[in-house]
């Protein structure tokens, strides 16, 4: 028959096999996936079919995902914002530090100036009278002739309003200006006027510069001669002051902007450092999961290899040397028979006792399988029989004790705890040369105890022997209470061993109707 053939009947049988148990998947080949696909299982986001699963139930790599990165994002937004706004205070707190400074240095040129124009002046001002006209012409060529600067002048007003000094802007100068207001509406001649009424001050408004005919702002300052009643003062544009300021306000931004760039490439980095080591991680331990997967499935079939030859070895050296001595027993007794001889009655009586035996044989390799106490009578009967038979078999002497406990334990930690029980007894018969060997069985709050306990050498003088039995026994006995998401404790000294293995709540079924109370709970 050729191969296609037989992939043809049994893709039918696994489907026939299916159906009849209600199945309605069709067929998975379990080892035989493209790399695609595992790719797919691999990504923490992506979903079986290619497709972003947003609207689907999360898996559990999603889930890590997420709850690794949202926090972190959560922290480094938190954080960019706390940075923007810290650093945006400190430079308009600097800036406000950096106007006030030139503000201050502008205004402490301004009485310089107008220090130097009263000391050019004194001398004229402090010897004329109130009405004395050429004494006022003195003064007003005298102001109208110190000019400083590309748009530096001292500029003179009467409490009246009128223009009497302003050599930059010429048509100023005769004209009265009271109600004068700049752009934005702020007082200009009046205010001036008050100021140097009251002996003088600053005042900021804004004025066309000299130079350029553009407005710009303007600070002066202004005091009063008083005999003549005249506003003296000069000022100065801080343009250039506002432009320093608005550079530096940009600058702070560029320097917030690039933080925050900054900021979004490190998190970006981060992600991007995270993603991949979570996806090198998982392939990782994908890989590591196949390996021990193998490694797994090779054991499995070791285990089923070496109990096939156990059982063969077995029948081979038991039942078919029983069965063997059968025949031979009963062609004697033929031919006994046949020759009237009365020794047939003896050979056929010893035939019966080699198939009694063969019969006893039987049973004990089918108990070895799977022990009809275990489903019949429960655990305890069970465990009770496998220690019995331990201690006639080996002459060890043996203990059992056990409580009778409502909660009976489901099938999968029956077998567990049975299998461990008889892997125990099968360490101590081979390694541990005990003389006594107890077992103990107890339910409590926490699920089930069973407890294996001997006097033999220990564990430690077993595992000096060239023999691994011991450990590859411990490790299946490890993994069958893991399944079970139970605890293995081993204790061993040179006096003895302590085996526990202890089976969670979740492997007790409910309790027993009290109808069937007077019936023996089984554990």
């Amino acid at each position: 028959m050729t191969q296609s053939r037989w992939k043809y009947l049994l893709l039918r049988r696994s489907g026939a096999k299916e159906r009849e148990n209600g199945g309605e998947r069709a067929h998975l080949w379990p080892f035989r996936r493209s790399t695609k696909a595992r790719l797919r299982d691999i990504h923490p986001l992506r979903g079986g079919t290619g497709g972003w699963r947003f609207g689907q139930r999360m898996n559990y790599g999603q889930k890590l995902f997420l709850i690794t990165t949202l926090p972190f994002l959560a922290a480094a937004v938190l954080v960019s914002v706390l940075v923007t706004l810290q650093s945006r205070q400190l430079a308009e707190r600097e800036i406000h530090q950096l106007e006030r400074q030139l503000i201050d240095a502008k205004r402490a040129e301004l009485k310089n100036y107008i220090s130097i124009a009263r000391n050019a002046v004194v001398n004229v001002y402090g010897r004329a009278a109130p009405d004395d006209e050429v004494a006022k012409l003195l003064v007003t060529q005298t102001l109208s002739a110190m000019l400083y600067g590309q748009d530096g002048y001292f500029f003179v007003y009467d409490y009246a309003g009128n223009n009497l000094v302003s050599p930059r802007e010429t048509d100023l100068i005769g004209a009265n200006w009271r109600g004068l207001t700049d752009p934005n509406g702020v007082s200009v001649t009046d205010e001036l006027i008050r100021l140097a009424r009251s002996g003088g001050g600053y005042h900021s408004y804004d004025w066309p510069k000299p130079s350029t005919g553009e407005i710009a702002r303007m600070i002066t300052y202004v005091i009063g001669y008083q005999d003549w009643r005249w506003a003296v003062g000069t000022g100065v544009f801080v343009d250039d002051v506002l432009a320093t300021v608005a550079a530096a306000r940009d600058q702070v931004e560029a320097r917030v902007e690039r933080t925050f760039l900054y900021i979004g490439a490190i998190t970006l980095a981060a992600l991007l450092l995270v993603f991949g080591s979570g996806l090198f991680i998982t392939i990782r331990e994908r890989r590591l999961a196949d390996a021990k997967l193998k490694k797994l499935t090779q054991r499995v079939f070791d285990a089923q290899e070496e109990e096939r030859s156990r059982v063969a070895r077995e029948l081979h050296d038991g039942i078919s040397q029983i069965l063997v001595g059968v025949r031979y027993a009963l062609d004697i007794a033929k031919r006994r028979l046949a020759s009237g001889d009365a020794r047939a009655e003896s050979d056929l009586d010893r035939g019966i006792a080699h198939l009694s035996g063969a019969i006893h044989e039987v049973r004990r390799i089918s108990r070895d399988l799977r022990p009809g106490a275990l489903d019949d009578l429960g655990l305890g009967p069970a465990l009770k029989a496998l220690i019995e038979d331990f201690g006639q078999r080996t002459g060890v002497a043996t203990e059992f004790d056990t409580v009778v406990f409502r909660n009976r334990l489901d099938d999968e930690a029956k077998i567990a705890l049975y299998r461990v029980a008889q892997e125990a007894l099968t360490n101590i018969e081979r390694h541990s040369r005990a003389n006594t060997v107890s077992i103990a069985l107890r339910g409590h709050s926490r699920g089930a105890t069973l407890r294996i306990s001997d006097d033999g050498k220990g564990i430690e003088a077993t595992r000096s022997a060239p023999s691994t039995g011991a450990g590859l026994g411990l490790r299946n006995m490890q993994e069958r209470v893991e399944q079970l998401d139970g605890t293995l404790r081993i204790l061993s000294a040179n006096s003895g061993t302590v085996i526990e293995a202890t089976v969670p709540l979740t492997h007790l079924l409910p309790p027993e109707d009290r109808s069937d109370s007077h019936t023996k709970a089984n554990a």
